[in-house]
C-alpha cells in the first residue's frame, strides 16, 4: 500500500511537471519578459535598498536605478552598433575571401592524391550561415529594444512593490520559518549567481577583446562583447563566441597565427567557462556541473536563447523548492553537488 502511494505521488508530480513544462513553452514570449523582470529586479533590489540607505526617497532611487539601466544599455548598443553595421555591410567580401580559401585547401589536398570535386564542396558548404547570425542581430534591433522596455517596465514595478511583496511574504510564511528560509536563500543565490556570472563574463570579454587586438583582427570590441554576452550561456557560450574572430583570423592572418589564437581560445573557454564557473556555480549554489550543463539544453529547448542565459536560476529555483518538502527533498539532492547535504 506504501509502495503504492509513492507510486501515484511519483505519478502526480511527473503529470504536473509535464503540463507546466508545456505550458511555459506554449507561452514562452511572456513567460520569458516575466522571468527576466523578476530576475533583473533581484539583482537591482540591493542596489535601490542601499539608496533608501542614504536617505534618497523610494521614487527617486527607483529612477536612478532604471536610468542607470539605460545608460549602460545606450551607452554599449552606441559602442557596438557602429563594428555591427561595418561588419555586416563586409560580410559577401569575408564570404568570398573564405571561399577562396577553401578552394586553394582543396586545390592542395588535390595535389596531395585525393580526388574531391570542388563544386559540390562549394554547394553543401553555405558560407553565408557562417556570419549571417550576426547580420541577423542587427535586423533584430527594434524587437530587441521593444522587449527590453517590457522587461524595464515590469523591472520597475516589481521594485515598487518590493517592500510591500516582503511583508506580504512574512504574512503568508509567518507560521513555515522554512519557507521563508528556502525564499530567502533563493534570493540570496540569484544576487550571488548573478555577481559571478558577470564578473567571468567581463573577465572573458576583457582577455578576448585584448587578445584580438593584439592579434589585429577586425572589430576586437565586437567580439569581446560577443564573448561577454554568450558567457552567460553556460559551458558553450564563449566557445559559440569564437567563432567569428577564428574565421577572421583565418582570412586576414596565416593558419599558424589562427591555431594560436584558437589555442587561446581554448585556454579562455576551460579556464573561465568549464572549469572555474562550474566550480565556483557548483559549490556557492549547490548545483552539480553535469546539472549545469543539462539545464542549459532543457531550458533552451522550453524558453529559446533567453532560456540558456537563465538555466541556472531556473534550476537553482526548482532545486530549492523540492528541498523544501520531505517528499521532493530526493530531487533536490539529485540536482545537488552534495556540498550542503550534511551526512550524505
Amino acid at each position: 500500500m506504501i509502495e503504492s502511494d509513492r507510486v501515484k505521488y511519483y505519478f502526480f508530480y511527473l503529470s504536473a511537471f509535464v503540463v507546466i513544462i508545456g505550458g511555459l513553452k506554449m507561452a514562452s514570449q511572456a513567460v520569458v519578459i516575466l522571468f527576466l523582470a523578476i530576475f533583473i529586479a533581484s539583482i537591482l533590489s540591493p542596489v535601490l535598498s542601499r539608496l533608501q540607505h542614504y536617505k534618497i526617497p523610494k521614487l527617486i532611487a527607483l529612477i536612478l536605478v532604471v536610468f542607470m539601466i539605460l545608460l549602460i544599455l545606450f551607452f554599449v548598443v552606441y559602442i557596438i552598433n557602429s563594428s555591427l553595421k561595418d561588419f555586416v555591410n563586409n560580410v559577401p567580401f569575408y564570404e568570398e575571401k573564405l571561399r577562396v580559401l577553401v578552394l586553394d585547401a582543396l586545390a592542395s589536398l588535390t595535389k596531395l592524391g585525393f580526388e574531391i570535386e570542388p563544386k559540390s564542396i562549394l554547394e553543401g558548404f553555405n558560407f553565408g550561415a557562417l556570419f549571417n547570425f550576426t547580420a541577423g542581430a542587427a535586423g533584430n534591433i527594434g524587437m530587441f529594444f521593444s522587449k527590453t522596455l517590457l522587461v524595464l517596465i515590469g523591472v520597475a514595478f516589481i521594485l515598487v512593490e518590493s517592500s510591500n511583496f516582503e511583508r506580504k511574504l512574512d504574512i503568508i510564511f509567518k507560521r513555515d520559518k522554512d519557507a521563508q528560509k528556502n525564499f530567502a536563500l533563493f534570493s540570496h543565490n540569484i544576487q550571488k549567481y548573478f555577481s559571478i556570472k558577470t564578473l567571468t563574463s567581463l573577465l572573458t570579454g576583457s582577455v578576448i577583446t585584448g587578445t584580438l587586438i593584439l592579434f589585429d583582427i577586425d572589430y576586437p570590441v565586437l567580439w569581446g562583447f560577443l564573448g561577454f554576452i554568450l558567457n552567460f550561456i553556460p559551458v558553450i557560450g564563449s566557445f559559440i563566441a569564437s567563432i567569428p574572430a577564428l574565421l577572421l583570423s583565418l582570412i586576414h592572418q596565416d593558419l599558424m597565427t589562427t591555431a594560436w589564437l584558437a589555442l587561446i581560445y581554448l585556454i579562455i573557454n576551460n579556464v573561465i567557462s568549464n572549469v572555474l564557473e562550474p566550480k565556483f556555480m557548483g559549490q556557492g549554489l549547490g548545483l552539480s556541473a553535469a546539472v549545469i550543463f543539462f539545464s542549459l539544453i532543457f531550458w533552451g529547448w522550453v524558453l529559446g536563447p533567453v532560456g540558456m542565459f537563465l538555466a541556472v536560476p531556473l534550476t537553482m529555483t526548482l532545486k530549492i523548492a523540492c528541498d523544501s518538502s520531505p517528499r521532493t527533498q530526493w530531487i533536490g539532492i539529485l540536482l545537488s553537488n552534495l556540498s550542503r547535504k550534511k551526512g550524505l
